[in-house]
């Protein structure tokens, strides 16, 4: 039994075009696109019709950077696989990668195997996985060329966090010269946290436990220094580059100086940078807890060069790196020092519409709304044409966008299993209406119609921006 669905009259709107067009879906792909009102798209006959009149027809978000059920900090992340996947899909994002985490003197296939057994029938929508690498060994190594062999393309490793996720210099070389022989793109967290724990551990000396004092001690100059140490040693290794949630404009200028050189580097940011800044992490109480993350919010004056990154292409990907931690009950663990506040914001459901306002307000172009929130990264990590465009036999992810509804962002209303907002009460206009994956209706006019389950695990092919 085939079925067939037909979304009439909408604007498609793709990382490359801009057509008023009718999207034909046949068992569960784009079969064909064709002009609203030509004969063909006439012709076409399905058992589901959506009319997207005065809409946007796009591609299904990709999330190429989330922490789903993450311990840190003595708790777990609030969102499980099926709650983060249905608020995902809320928010008009259809495919998430994930990050599974080799714990220290265990293997990556252990820690690859317990994202598994988490995430196995519990998704609304579609998933990969990135491999944390927290312990780099021979065995190690060996077993990356195994999991690009068998699709888990991507590995991280973090300059920050040591005794949890540190790698040293020789640490991150090595895996580097491994991914350069294998195809495997190595994702830094690109943070001086050598360097860093001393100024936490002088400021908590001086008394300065408040929230604000985590961005002030995580500051941009070590973020920059990281960024630049990491491109170094990829150059030596002779391998691509991928810099996480990229918040500093000195970062940004070391990425833009290493494309300029004809580098293999790329860089994140996330919607936090782009839309809040240090004042709020100065909120007065505890309040200023809701935003630690890490790297750390910036001063608004910072945001500039994150938005030019974007638009020049020196940022090719606008991940949420989410990573929700309730207020009460998680994030005040650190009340009365900074250091023992979980990192991690929520913001899975909000990253589409947040970029969308950012096409309202000028910041960037629809079509490069479209690249660097669904095309981009399933270029980056693997899934493309599968996910991130509108074309015949790419899996039919497809969001009907209604971009003159208003909204105030809100924990009220939103999906995400967590106590707070980051943009409570942030007024944004454009919202998602449908939402299929592969062909099935996930949200059905601002109604949840998924179900757990319904997500598949994607194997990934190499990053696609490399010859």
């Amino acid at each position: 039994m085939s079925s067939r669905t037909v979304i009439r009259g909408g604007l498609v709107v793709t990382a490359s075009d801009e057509i008023h067009a009718d999207v034909l879906i046949e068992d569960g792909r784009v079969a064909a696109l064709a002009a609203s009102g030509t004969t063909a798209a006439e012709a076409w006959t399905a058992e589901r019709t959506i009319d997207a009149t005065g809409k946007y027809v796009i591609p299904g978000g990709v999330d190429a950077h989330t922490h789903l059920e993450l311990p840190f900090g003595g708790t777990f992340a609030s969102d499980t696989f099926e709650t983060g996947t249905r608020a995902a899909a809320w928010g008009g994002t259809t495919t998430i990668i994930d990050f599974a985490v080799q714990s220290v003197g265990h293997t990556l296939r252990q820690g690859l195997d317990t994202w598994h057994a988490k995430a196995e029938g519990n998704c609304a929508v579609d998933y990969g996985f990135h491999m944390i690498v927290s312990d780099v060994n021979q065995e190690t190594l060996n077993e990356m060329d195994l999991l690009v062999e068998e699709g888990v393309t991507s590995f991280k490793q973090f300059m920050a966090y040591p005794g949890v996720f540190y790698s040293d210099d020789g640490q991150i070389l090595r895996a580097m010269q491994r991914s350069a022989e294998n195809g495997g793109l190595i994702m830094m967290h690109a943070e001086n946290g050598i360097a860093i724990d001393v100024l936490v551990e002088q400021a908590l000396a001086r008394g300065e436990t408040d929230p604000r004092y985590h961005g002030e001690v995580r500051k941009a100059l070590l973020e920059a220094e990281a960024t630049h140490r990491a491109i170094r040693l990829a150059q030596v290794a002779g391998a691509p580059l991928y810099v996480v949630h990229v918040s500093a404009a000195e970062a940004v200028a070391e990425l833009t100086r290493a494309r300029d050189a004809g580098l293999n580097v790329f860089g994140e940011t996330c919607p936090q940078y782009l839309f809040l800044s240090t004042d709020n992490l100065a909120e007065p109480g505890f309040e200023g807890a809701k935003y630690v993350c890490s790297t750390p919010l910036r001063p608004r004056e910072h945001q500039a060069s994150l938005w030019r990154g974007l638009r020049t292409n020196d940022l090719q990907v606008v991940s949420t790196d989410h990573c929700p931690f309730c207020f009460t009950g998680q994030k005040d663990l650190g009340r009365g020092d900074f250091s023992k506040i979980p990192n991690g914001l929520p913001g899975v459901e909000n990253r589409m519409d947040l970029l969308h306002q950012a096409v309202v307000d000028g910041h960037i172009s629809r079509r490069r709304w479209i690249e660097i929130a669904c095309a981009g990264p399933a270029r980056m990590f693997g899934l493309y044409p599968q996910k991130g465009t509108i074309a015949p036999g790419s899996d039919a992810d497809v969001v009907v966008y209604d971009p003159h509804a208003e909204q105030t962002l809100s924990a009220a209303t939103h999906h995400m299993n967590v106590d707070y907002s980051a943009y409570e009460g942030r007024r944004i206009t454009g919202r998602v209406e449908t939402v299929l994956s592969r062909g099935e209706p996930v949200i059905t006019e601002r109604e949840y119609t998924g179900r757990a389950g319904h997500g598949v695990y994607l194997p990934r092919s190499t990053c696609q921006y490399l010859g």
